[in-house]
């Protein structure tokens, strides 16, 4: 029976423990210069709509290493170019490939894909929900502190597809996650009353030093993803008052990390520029990492 991951929710808690695991293991083995080879002779699509560095070479660079093989994809080389179904695609995919990674703009995509492909179709992002980068991050959190029970999580900022895939982490592993987002941009209501029907432990607020106070954690992200290109100042004066800057970590527990899905040369607080590391205390940022051997292949800055 095929299995896709559109979002977290499709795992288990105990499958996501069993994931990170492993991802661990693999891990260590490659920097040991062990090479084990479970994907040898296996091959992955990437079918994208959306640029990408890390999610695209984290993908390539882990099928590599593993003994797998991938073929890139954008729209405009296939077929869905010339209005091809996507059922017609799912198909034909079926029929050369093992998987297929999709990278797009609306979930509904992914799951018409699952719907008609006979692989597992994995979501590489959407607008909706980013579950490769949330895993990553959790696999990050589990070396830095040896377990997610019992820790606070905080989301500083839009409430977009990460903020999501942190709460569907939240509902399936014993974390607390409190999120600090102006009205207007708050995470998923669905999402929010299932967290509440099954009393998890996710809070919603618009105060980022009440979401940081504590917090072993604490996330962020730009301020206008692709496709808000068009909203960008108005973001930007909305989220002012939510930059991760060197005082409002000030209220975050001492040995605090800061998550950013950007891996760039420096901690970014939305989109006011580079934070140097000392004042961002031990600011993480990298890859997605969404392949095994590249979870969480994070450097320190």
């Amino acid at each position: 029976m095929k299995r896709d991951l559109l979002t977290i929710l499709d795992l288990s808690r105990t499958e996501i423990e069993q994931l990170l695991a492993r991802a661990h293991e693999l891990k260590a083995m490659h920097r040991e210069g062990r090479a084990p080879r479970p994907l040898k002779g296996k091959t992955l699509a990437m079918l994208f709509d959306k640029p990408s560095t890390r999610t695209r070479v984290s993908f390539e660079a882990g099928m590599a290493q593993l003994g797998g093989s991938t073929i890139y994809l954008e729209r405009g080389q296939t077929q869905l170019a010339r209005a091809e179904p996507l059922a017609d695609t799912a198909r034909v995919l079926s029929r050369y490939v093992d998987a297929v990674v999709v990278r797009t703009y609306a979930q509904e995509m992914v799951e018409e894909l699952a719907r008609y492909a006979d692989i597992p179709i994995i979501n590489g992002l959407t607008d909706t929900h980013h579950p490769c980068q949330v895993l990553s991050d959790l696999m990050t959190v589990e070396e830095r502190f040896g377990r997610l029970e019992g820790l606070k999580i905080a989301w500083v900022g839009d409430g977009n597809n990460v903020a999501n895939s942190w709460i569907t982490a939240a509902l399936r592993r014993d974390f607390e996650l409190y999120l600090a987002c102006p009205q207007g941009y708050e995470p998923d209501r669905d999402l929010l009353d299932q967290a509440a029907r099954e009393n998890r432990p996710v809070y919603l607020g618009e105060d980022p030093v009440w979401a940081v106070a504590g917090a072993q954690v604490v996330n962020t992200d730009v301020w206008a993803s692709m496709g808000q290109e068009g909203e960008a100042e108005v973001r930007r004066q909305v989220f002012q008052p939510y930059q991760v800057n060197t005082a409002l970590l000030q209220h975050a527990a001492p040995e605090a990390i800061v998550l950013h899905c950007r891996c760039w040369s420096g901690c970014w607080g939305g989109n006011q520029g580079p934070v140097n590391s000392n004042q961002l205390k031990d600011c993480i940022s990298g890859c997605q990492g969404p392949a095994l051997v590249t979870l969480s292949r994070r450097r320190r800055v």
